[in-house]
């Protein structure tokens, strides 16, 4: 058999996937130690304009060193790919602990919250917020020890610059004032997030879940939530203080640490030695004449979603809710799997989002794609399907969905279930009544 090897590392299998990068196992030669090897496609990274997104979130990772954090080693590069190095962890995610076991003891609750407080107060203290700290980017090592990931939301605030002004992140992790768009501190947006964490661990539930956004968003705002009985009355009250709707009021990191159900048993975690991080083998990288071109023509940092033409419509007229005028009788537009709507894309995404997570699945995002994934509805096999918004029109936009795992049985009950459950943002084209459809009005066949 033979060895793939890039630099000093032997790759192994694929660990993971999601819509641009693929994680394998791989082997450093010179230590005989493990790593994570996140491999992205140069071309893909670039066509889909990520290239700033990607440095952002390469160098977050190199700038945070903590026991709490996941580790980036090192970054490679061919002329077609780029290899990321990770640290390699075996404990898989604090979110399916949570789906396979319920909620924790108190115990247990609090060690993964004083180790989840200890890694992004650190992240703060250089100047990194995470803006998407949720149970599913936070992985679990061989020992049992939280490791913070995904740092692709993370922001670095410039020079000067005090409030962030993204709105982005999970609905229902998200802190009220991300949702206002005046402006909002990455620190306390977090702080809110840690608090939904240490609830969801508590309770085996979320604070905040409906599936109508607008409502979801107006009890986030009113932070309109209530504590199970079993909540001893110290978490309880910690839980209070950081659901405070006014973030100059809401507790802090500082004053977390100093909580007494919080410092319960805590025991301090030894840093890493602080050393200089170098970005030049991060900017050599991507240092491509090709993707230097496709940085200017984008002169615009947010990213949309990918433009169908004419001919792309046509090749998949059959499958949108549109496309009756190209049906021949046939079958295909008995398991629509297209829809088109009129919302924002960005609320489009959320909207799925959230209708996704209350079904009962993870759901990861990467721009304007999102993986679904879980047990199927039997509970008996593993499900998992793939869902992309396209631009049709200025103010229409397409959600595509395609089957990547499970039964086709199990996938068309999924999207009978979800379409419905979007039913009130799905356009749907209006008919016209002022001439009935008469059989004298009809095309005769020749």
């Amino acid at each position: 058999m033979v060895v793939r090897k890039v630099g000093k590392y032997e790759v192994g299998r694929t660990i993971g996937e999601g819509t641009f990068a693929k994680v394998k196992f791989a082997q450093n030669t010179e230590t005989g130690g493990s790593v994570a090897m996140k491999v992205l496609d140069r071309s893909t990274i670039i066509k889909h304009k990520m290239v700033e997104q990607i440095k952002k979130e390469i160098s977050i990772m190199k700038l945070v060193r903590h026991p709490y954090v996941v580790r980036l080693h090192e970054v490679l590069a061919s002329r077609t790919k780029i290899y990321i190095i990770l640290e390699y962890i075996t404990g898989g995610e604090l979110f399916d602990k949570i789906v396979h076991h319920g909620r924790l003891s108190e115990a247990e609750s609090r060690r993964y919250f004083q180790q989840l407080i200890d890694g992004v107060d650190y992240c703060h203290s250089k100047g990194v917020y995470h803006r998407d700290l949720k149970p599913e980017n936070l992985l679990l090592d061989s020992l049992g020890n939280l490791k913070i990931s995904d740092f692709g939301l993370s922001a670095l605030p410039e020079q000067g610059v005090s409030l962030l002004r993204t709105t982005c992140g999970t609905p229902n992790y998200v802190a009220p004032e991300v949702l206002n768009h005046k402006g909002y501190d990455g620190a306390m947006a977090d702080v809110w997030s840690c608090g939904v964490i240490l609830y969801v661990l508590m309770a085996g539930y979320l604070p905040f879940d409906e599936l109508d956004l607008t409502t979801l968003y107006s009890k986030i705002e009113r932070a309109e939530f209530s504590c199970p009985s079993w909540f001893p009355v110290g978490a309880k009250a910690l839980i209070h203080r950081i659901f405070d709707p006014n973030p100059s009021t809401r507790i802090t990191i500082e004053q977390i640490r100093e909580d007494e159900w919080f410092m319960k048993n805590y025991v301090s975690v030894k840093h890493f030695e602080d050393e200089d991080v170098n970005l030049d083998d991060v900017n050599a990288v991507f240092d491509d004449p090709e993707e230097q071109r496709t940085e200017e023509e984008r002169g615009n940092e947010d990213m949309s979603p990918l433009a169908l033409n004419a001919f792309d419509l046509i090749i998949l007229s059959q499958g949108l809710n549109l496309g009756t005028m190209f049906d021949r009788g046939q079958d295909t537009m008995k398991y629509p799997t297209r829809f088109v709507c009129q919302k924002p894309a960005k609320v489009l995404l959320s909207t799925m989002e959230v209708v996704a997570q209350s079904m009962g699945f993870k759901t990861h995002i990467r721009n304007y794609k999102m993986r679904v994934e879980g047990p199927s509805a039997s509970k008996t096999s593993y499900f998992s399907v793939i869902m992309e918004i396209f631009e049709v029109a200025p103010t229409f936009f397409m959600v595509d969905i395609q089957k990547a795992a499970g039964e086709t049985s199990e996938y068309l009950k999924f999207y009978k279930s979800f379409y419905s459950n979007l039913e009130d943002i799905i356009w749907k084209p209006s008919i016209d009544t002022s001439k009935p459809r008469t059989a004298k009005n009809k095309t005769k066949k020749r």
